[in-house]
């Protein structure tokens, strides 16, 4: 393998809830740290990954600079000694290692949820931002579109995209649980993001809630309310509408909790209420769980409640690893072919520049229609010789030997000098 691509990674299986939120990235930050990046890391292709359960830089360079990566999250992040959360951070050096981890992330193998569909789009908003910031060289183009395709390929021809075995789905299974001795429960969300919006949407095809929605931009609860049947609560009332919910589910974006122990020992809970909080960082007050009758539950409680869909994939995950294996063989070939196409580049436009000169040198006794001609069958003559040369140097790629061809290459042809006259 002829590249240097790296991974610096923090998930759940490595970090608590309180570490992951405290380096979660939202899209400005994630911007603004590929500009450190461009400032302080020598490479033209960085990939900064920031969901609820993980935060993840990959990059290609020679050099390791996980640390420096690592200190710059910490910078980003106000977190004083960038020491505090190294060890909660896995380096991946190994080329083909950071590669199958890409994979494996973007095709929902290491969600909490097996085959999530959420984390196909946070990866491509992942790589859009890496293209707005000029940090997406033909590397990581070439990559990113493997692992798209790879996705495509996955959903094609295995099944382990089927059912509805995702976050919001488990969410709501796990509303079903809360209230399975309510009838006609109320459920209260809060806040339309991806998640809030794809839960809202699962509870309503579910039919056994009445669902309320407030959103701090209320045309786009608006807009929801009129594909299902919820309720729309007015933003600046949306705390009151906690005392009326039998579970409320918060999806909130922001640096601060939105609900307050402060807040819900005001209010009267007759019964067990239940809070579910899909925020990162999260939304709700740890210390709610203290006040009696309060059901906490964040997104590292909720369980894989979708068993026969989980399991569908579960079995489908050889296959999925097998199709990854081939994807990243005939990636690292097209990065090893990568490595010569200079060389071969430069063995074309040396033969071209030699037929050119020769041509030059009888051109006045050649009539128009003549010149056309003999252009022509030089051309088809150069294209013939290289025809078996230029596939024998992918081949040589492939087999490792693409330094010592293409050095033998420019000692034959002095690729490194200018033709001479």
């Amino acid at each position: 393998m002829n590249f240097s691509f790296k991974a610096v990674s923090l998930s759940y299986k490595t970090a608590p809830i309180h570490i992951r939120e405290s380096v979660a990235l939202n899209e400005s930050e994630c911007k603004r740290l590929l500009t450190l990046f461009k400032n302080y890391i020598p490479s033209t292709d960085i990939l900064v990954l920031s969901t609820c359960n993980r935060t993840e830089v990959y990059y290609q360079a020679d050099q390791d600079f996980s640390s420096q990566i690592i200190s710059l999250i910490a910078l980003e992040k106000g977190i004083m000694d960038a020491s505090t959360i190294f060890p909660f951070f896995t380096i991946i050096n190994s080329s083909r290692e950071a590669l199958r981890h890409l994979f494996n992330v973007s095709l929902g193998l290491e969600s909490q949820v097996v085959g999530d569909l959420q984390i196909s789009n946070q990866v491509k908003r992942a790589y859009q931002y890496s293209a707005d910031e000029g940090m997406a060289g033909p590397f990581l183009h070439r990559l990113m579109h493997t692992i798209f395709f790879t996705n495509k390929k996955v959903v094609q021809e295995t099944c382990f995209r089927d059912g509805a075995a995702s976050v919001s789905y488990a969410t709501v299974e796990l509303v079903k649980e809360l209230t399975a001795d309510t009838a006609n429960p109320v459920v209260l969300i809060l806040g339309l993001g991806e998640i809030g919006t794809d839960v809202c949407k699962n509870l309503c095809k579910a039919e056994f809630a009445q669902v309320k929605i407030a959103n701090r931009t209320a045309e786009k609860a608006i807009a929801l309310a009129k594909e299902y049947a919820v309720e729309v609560i007015d933003w600046q009332q949306a705390a009151e509408q906690v005392q009326e919910a039998d579970v409320i589910i918060s999806a909130i974006p922001g640096l601060q909790p939105f609900l307050l122990k402060s807040y819900l020992q005001t209010i009267s809970i007759a019964h067990y209420k239940g809070f579910i909080d899909l925020s990162m960082p999260r939304s709700i007050e740890e210390s709610v769980e203290e006040i009696p009758g309060v059901l906490l539950y964040n997104i590292d409680n909720i369980k894989n409640k979708a068993s026969e869909a989980l399991e569908k994939r579960k079995a489908a995950i050889p296959q999925v690893k097998e199709i990854i294996e081939e994807a990243i063989a005939e990636f690292t070939d097209w990065s090893k072919e990568m490595v010569i196409s200079p060389v071969i580049n430069k063995f074309k436009e040396t033969l071209d520049q030699i037929r050119q000169q020769e041509i030059n040198r009888y051109a006045k006794s050649f009539t128009a229609e003549e010149s056309k001609k003999i252009d022509l069958v030089t051309k088809n003559i150069i294209q013939k010789i290289l025809k078996m040369p230029i596939l024998e140097l992918k081949a040589a790629c492939k087999r490792g030997e693409a330094d010592q061809i293409s050095q033998i290459l420019k000692a034959l042809f002095d690729l490194e000098q200018k033709q001479k006259v």
